[in-house]
């Protein structure tokens, strides 16, 4: 294991218990099955779709998210616009697997993902046909060439989303962003547009039940959420931070990483250390569109391993 990968003092038992009512298991059953049936259809129809105009593509695309989100029973609320079309690099913070298809429903977008999703059944196929990028998260030297493949997706005009803290967090505790990624918005010149998720319970608290982190199998986290009830998610899309405003990635990452954890609120509950946030940095710009998700760990001083999570 690299000392170089990212960790989160996050744990299933800490952070993702259920914390209200639950859904009979009938409920569960049937939101794990129209689950399913929406993931296989995405693989399906996932190679007919890349061939659509850009419009009618992203429509499919939210309309898939959306719904593969709702099948657990979570509201999704979009807050912001989504602006122009155009290469960009979108940067959110990290808290479960529904984060991609979160994303996804507000806006559609090529990701970046481990390279270990590859051999992943189903999901694998669908992350393959999606047009997935990936990166191997053990293989310093690989990275060049996955920022490389960013760079000219972004180039290209297309949306790469990055989860730039490299593992997943509960949601009240969050992580550095790692810097690698942003040197690709940096070098194709693109905007980034930092996005803040929540999972959140009716009364504003933040939901435990979609935390994927720590050593949680996926099978657990699947069968937490189908059973969890009164959970919606909320997408924030944040000012961009238009091209040249920053020369150099360390504060490019440190901006969007204060415009994400500004959004988030208050600092996380005792024993859970919250990161630096460092300055805000937004503004209206004329630029391009989003893209997919990124996970990088790369920084100037290497993290001892412990819980790792980066599902997308």
């Amino acid at each position: 294991m690299s000392v170089w990968l990212p960790t989160s003092p996050c744990t299933p038992e800490g952070c993702a218990g259920h914390q209200g009512r639950t859904a009979g298991l009938p409920r569960a059953v049937l939101r794990l099955t129209t689950a399913l049936a929406l993931v296989l259809a995405g693989v399906l129809c996932a190679p007919p779709v890349r061939l659509l105009p850009t419009g009618p593509r992203h429509a499919v695309v939210r309309a898939w998210a959306t719904a593969l989100v709702r099948s657990f029973g979570i509201r999704v609320t979009p807050y912001g616009s989504p602006g122009p079309d155009g290469g960009r690099l979108i940067v959110a913070n990290h808290i479960s697997w529904l984060d991609i298809p979160l994303v996804l429903a507000v806006l559609p977008s090529r990701m970046l993902a481990k390279s270990d999703l590859r051999g992943w059944p189903v999901l694998g196929r669908i992350a393959l046909r999606a047009g997935t990028l990936f990166i191997e998260r053990d293989r310093i030297r690989a990275l060049p060439a996955t920022i490389g493949d960013v760079t000219g997706a972004l180039l290209a005009g297309g949306r790469v989303t990055v989860f730039p803290e490299g593992s997943t967090w509960c949601g009240r505790a969050r992580g550095p962003f790692r810097r690698a990624a942003f040197q690709a918005a940096l070098d194709a010149r693109v905007p980034v547009q930092p996005v803040h998720l929540a999972y959140l319970r009716g009364d504003g608290e933040p939901a435990g039940e979609p935390a994927f982190v720590g050593d949680d199998p996926l099978t657990a986290s699947l069968w937490r959420t189908a059973r969890a009830r009164g959970v919606r998610a909320e997408v924030r899309l944040l000012p961009r931070i238009p091209p040249g405003r920053y020369a150099d990635r360390r504060d490019l990452a440190a901006a969007a990483q204060a415009a994400v954890n500004a959004a988030a609120g208050p600092a996380a509950p005792p024993g859970i250390p919250a990161q630096p946030a460092g300055a805000w940095a937004t503004d209206r710009d004329s630029a391009k569109r989003p893209a997919a998700s990124v996970h990088h760990w790369v920084n100037s001083s290497p993290t001892a391993a412990s819980s790792l999570r980066t599902p997308s």
